[in-house]
């Protein structure tokens, strides 16, 4: 008891190479997460130096949170070997942090990149703490299936790794039912698997009119807008999309806007530039204060997931897009929660990956008013709303971490 005669908040220390200010998926979900749990846990992040004002080495502190970034390599994660480096460097200047912290009650961390679970498992043992990993991906697997992994001795050694901590800690948390169930073939033990999907604020990725000044800045407002915003990299298929444009030549309205960065960008426009696709546009990531707008400037969104990759990754972009109530198309094999979740709550299509003339088919169905996208966005809304929101997520969370430290939750 403290002097005060409370209890003092128990200490999470968490662990992720990319927090706040990053842009990443896992940086804008694990930075929220964290600063919810705040209210009732110290919180300390261990993570790496990101290249945006801000993402300097050092220690600060962000609504309530501790941020530890550590002087970890940041190079452009195109190169897989530069990528490598980023990922090395911060493997072990984290371990050095947690090693030397204050003893944690509880210690988390999301799997960015994978094998910090090994490092947050050594520092949970040191301090005789529990252990929770967030599975984002099912690594190497992904990173094999995607044909960016072929070594097989180090693809072998990092399923050592791998299977070292899903073995041994002591909550393993995945964001859909398919990655639980591969993630339990790995070795992952039944009885310790939670699924607790990823999340969006509902309060503030809202419906805007489509028409609005961020529309209107980037020349879309009178056109019938095709999007995807997100990562541009080898799991999202993007090829399908652009190719999907060689078959809708003929419809004068139809812009397709890929927005976004990533490993593939400069691929992308090339093969754009190279088939003539003038509607094919690119910008870059946009600011997160301007994504209720950016987002809500689409009449439909395109989310692709390369074939095979069901259950070892899932685009977390989908909940922003039913957020702001707009439909979806949906390229990816129909065992993958993205593709599940769309048909089981009905605002979107779902089409096989790979297949350019499917998602051109559906783009002209939209286009020539045969989708109601109107009422798939007001069903994408709803469910994100009820099921989705940020606060649904963060009591899962709290009441996990809480019952790991011996406190009830309400």
């Amino acid at each position: 008891m403290s002097r005060n005669g409370r209890r003092p908040r128990p200490r999470l220390l968490v662990f992720n190479q990319y927090y706040w200010p990053g842009v990443e998926a896992t940086a804008h979900l694990l930075s929220e997460l964290c600063a919810a749990l705040a209210a009732e846990f110290e919180v300390t992040v261990v993570t790496g130096r990101v290249a945006a004002p801000g993402g300097e080495p050092g220690r600060a502190v962000h609504e309530g949170v501790e941020i530890v970034r550590v002087n970890s390599t940041a190079y452009d994660r195109s190169a897989l070997s530069l990528r490598a480096l980023n990922y090395a460097t911060y493997l072990a200047q984290s371990l050095r942090e947690g090693m030397a912290a204050e003893r944690p009650d509880v210690v988390l961390c999301m799997t960015d990149p994978p094998i910090i679970a090994d490092v947050a498992l050594l520092v949970a043992r040191r301090f005789g703490a529990p252990l929770v990993v967030v599975s984002q991906d099912v690594f190497p697997e992904i990173a094999v299936e995607l044909k960016r992994l072929e070594n097989r001795v180090v693809i072998e050694v990092l399923r050592r790794a791998i299977a070292g901590y899903l073995e041994r800690a002591d909550r393993i948390v995945a964001i859909g039912d398919t990655m639980r169930e591969r993630l339990e073939r790995k070795g992952a033990p039944p009885d310790r698997l939670r699924v607790i999907p990823n999340w969006v604020d509902s309060n503030v990725l809202t419906p805007q009119p489509r028409q609005n000044e961020w529309a209107v800045e980037h020349r879309l407002a009178d056109r019938f807008v095709v999007m995807h915003s997100g990562n541009v990299g080898y799991a999202q298929n993007l090829d399908a999309l652009v190719r999907a444009a060689t078959f809708l030549r003929d419809l004068d309205r139809l812009s397709i806007a890929i927005v976004g960065d990533g490993s593939r960008r400069e691929e992308l426009m090339a093969l754009a530039q190279l088939l003539e696709t003038e509607q094919v546009s690119f910008l870059p990531y946009q600011p997160r204060e301007v994504l209720p707008l950016s987002l809500s400037a689409a009449d439909v969104h395109v989310v692709g997931l390369a074939r095979g990759l069901s259950g070892y990754v899932v685009p977390s972009r989908l909940y922003g897009i039913m957020s702001v109530g707009r439909p979806v198309i949906v390229a990816a094999d129909a065992t993958s929660e993205t593709a599940q979740l769309v048909e089981r709550v009905g605002c979107g299509i779902v089409v096989p990956p790979g297949r350019p003339e499917l998602v051109a088919r559906e783009i002209r169905r939209a286009y020539d008013g045969d989708l109601d996208l109107v009422e798939m966005g007001r069903r994408a809304r709803e469910y994100v709303t009820a099921e989705a929101d940020r606060s649904v997520a963060v009591g899962r969370y709290r009441d996990l971490l809480l019952d790991l430290v011996g406190r009830p939750g309400t």
